[in-house]
């Protein structure tokens, strides 16, 4: 069991993962090749080396630290990495493509840089390649693996109906319809990077059970702490604007847990919701009523349910308190 910090453990995990992931990217056609290790922060577009750094590896580090659980060496869980991690990068292309998001980690997104249809197109290869670098572990892998981007579908699909439904009434969104979203869109692919190393290296039923459990609390956790950092996150930490997630009226987690408060402010947050509110104010009365420590609340409540599983407790208080 590891002793490292957080961040220490991410990078061990990164640096045993690359090599693998790198080797599977350049399987691609050469375009698609290009767009991929864009996304990774690997190059520029055309090709030339990048200064830009890429994510933190969190899902990769559940893979191999899934392995380490089972009581096999971190480099089992290798291939559970580097295909939950491919589609990850599948689900952010096409993800960004939805959003209309132009820039992701301070860098024009691969539809911006490259055109919608070559970025729809490098997600659907990076998901081939994923199923294929995961084939000749057998078909158990390949299932969970195959469930986990069924559950990331429905998520988004229900993520992108949120935001046509209203703010008040009987059709609006509950908190518990958004945990349930979260669990789907961010919390499969954690679970499944965690079970799938657990699997590799050889566990049990039981074992790989308990870390896709894990994984899926830790992803509420994580989409919730997100939401939060999109309202008060600092911009010069998170790259996003102050407010942002409100002056593009998401329906995040604090906001629909401020709108189930029954109080006076409540009801003027949601006018100014339906109306073109000043962000400032409404990020005021979604705390007033109680949105921003409920969503702390929820995603610490997450991260104890994650924390039974011990071998993630390396990463858990630093993905929950980032920038908090």
């Amino acid at each position: 069991m590891t002793t490292l910090a957080a961040p220490e453990v991410l990078t061990r995990c990164r640096l045993l993962v690359r090599p693998a992931l790198q080797e599977a990217v350049g399987r691609l056609h050469p375009w698609m090749s290009e767009m991929a290790a864009y996304s990774f922060g690997w190059c520029e577009v055309g090709g030339a080396p990048a200064v830009a750094s890429g994510g933190k590896g969190v899902r990769q580090a559940l893979a191999v630290l899934g392995a380490e659980a089972a009581g096999a060496p971190g480099r089992a869980g290798v291939p559970a990495a580097v295909a939950v991690e491919l589609v990850h990068v599948f689900s952010l292309l096409h993800d960004d493509i939805m959003d209309g998001d132009p820039d992701r980690r301070g860098r024009p997104t691969v539809w911006k840089a490259y055109g919608t249809g070559p970025a729809v197109l490098a997600g659907d290869a990076l998901f081939a390649l994923a199923v294929e670098t995961l084939a000749g572990a057998g078909s158990d892998a390949v299932r969970l693996l195959s469930a986990a981007l069924s559950d990331l579908v429905r998520g988004q699909a229900d993520d992108l109906l949120f935001a046509t439904r209203p703010w008040t009434g009987p059709e609006r969104v509950r908190p518990e319809e958004y945990r349930a979203m979260a669990e789907h869109k961010t919390g499969a692919l954690l679970g499944c990077a965690a079970a799938l190393g657990a699997l590799l290296g050889g566990a049990p039923p039981a074992t790989v059970a308990a870390l896709d459990r894990a994984g899926r609390h830790l992803g509420v956790a994580f989409q919730i702490v997100d939401d939060v950092l999109g309202i008060w996150g600092d911009p010069l930490v998170t790259g996003k604007p102050v407010h942002g997630d409100l002056r593009e009226r998401k329906k995040t987690f604090p906001v629909l847990a401020a709108l189930d408060s029954p109080t006076a402010a409540a009801t003027r947050l949601a006018r100014l919701l339906e109306s073109d509110g000043p962000p400032q104010e409404m990020a005021d009365l979604v705390e007033e009523c109680g949105g921003r420590s409920a969503a702390l609340a929820e995603a610490r409540r997450r991260m104890a349910l994650a924390g039974t599983a011990y071998e993630l407790r390396p990463l858990l208080d630093y993905l929950l308190r980032r920038d908090l």
